[in-house]
């Protein structure tokens, strides 16, 4: 079972969502078409094949809206799942899983997406294994749920967010007129004994240089080839740890992985991966 998001981190970002969909008024269309006594059972099913993620997010969206509603998990984050397969089982009032029932599969589907299309990339790079990492490129207050479904797709994390390791990117050593060695010298003096210090490079000859100056962890290799990336990994030699990135897809991702890079990381993970179909299914009790 992949690691659980912490309860007190979901039901924040779940309550404000709950609260978008019942607006000011409510569910006026369940309320007006059920009564308030009428009980039944859902069934959260998968219509495509991928990984299931968010499961306990969706519970969450369902017990805030109701606390009495009865629930029962089929599977758990992380699991591989095929067209048809029960999810979870919710039982009671049909007004109040009607009413969560939106919010509950919009973050199931976006998570499940995610882990799926992590799942793929992983896979595909598997002959070499190099760890396949996301990046903060995730919807705006979602990240902690977007990264968490990288995990459940076999992936890693790149840093979280801004203050997890310094990242000097082209704009960085721009501003300081493109002097990088001056860079990483101020990027030294500021981090403590435990912060690693990372670098972006467009080019073989700004590899050299950040090798000679021997202060970056990691460098991260920015759009390059594949065959770059091979020459890339010779020079190096183990001095620094290599990550590829930009553009990278299923249909590239093994011939970056063959050459040698220690991480892959990658953007459309959170950015571009689409939800996977997954429905709800209600019976009468």
């Amino acid at each position: 079972m992949i690691d659980f998001l912490p309860r007190i981190m979901i039901e924040d970002a779940v309550k404000l969502a709950i609260q978008e969909d019942l607006g000011l008024g409510g569910d006026a269309t369940s309320r007006a078409v059920i009564n308030a006594d009428t009980m039944g059972e859902a069934r959260i099913n998968s219509r495509q094949a991928g990984i299931v993620a968010g499961l306990d997010v969706a519970r969450t969206a369902f017990l805030l809206l109701d606390p009495d509603l009865k629930l029962t998990l089929h599977k758990q984050d992380g699991d591989p799942i095929e067209n048809g397969d029960t999810l979870m089982t919710i039982s009671g009032s049909m007004q109040s899983i009607l009413s969560a029932e939106r919010v509950a599969l919009n973050y199931l589907g976006r998570l499940s997406g995610i882990a799926s299309l992590t799942g793929n990339m992983v896979a595909e790079a598997a002959p070499y294994v190099p760890r396949i990492a996301c990046t903060r490129k995730t919807t705006p207050n979602l990240r902690l749920f977007e990264k968490y479904a990288v995990r459940c797709g076999g992936g890693s994390q790149h840093r979280l967010a801004l203050d997890d390791c310094l990242m000097i990117k082209d704009n960085h050593i721009a501003a300081n007129k493109g002097d990088i060695h001056a860079t990483l010298e101020r990027a030294r003096a500021y981090a403590g004994h435990t912060t690693k210090i990372e670098i972006e490079v467009d080019t073989l000859e700004q590899l050299t240089e950040v090798l000679d100056i021997g202060i970056a962890d990691i460098i991260l290799l920015d759009n390059m080839k594949p065959e770059t990336l091979s020459k890339a990994v010779e020079m190096t030699g183990k001095r620094a740890i290599l990550e590829a990135s930009g553009g990278i897809t299923l249909s590239t991702i093994q011939d970056i992985a063959a050459s040698g890079v220690d991480v892959i990381s990658i953007g459309a993970l959170t950015h571009s991966a689409p939800c996977l179909d997954i429905g709800l299914d209600m019976d009468l009790a």
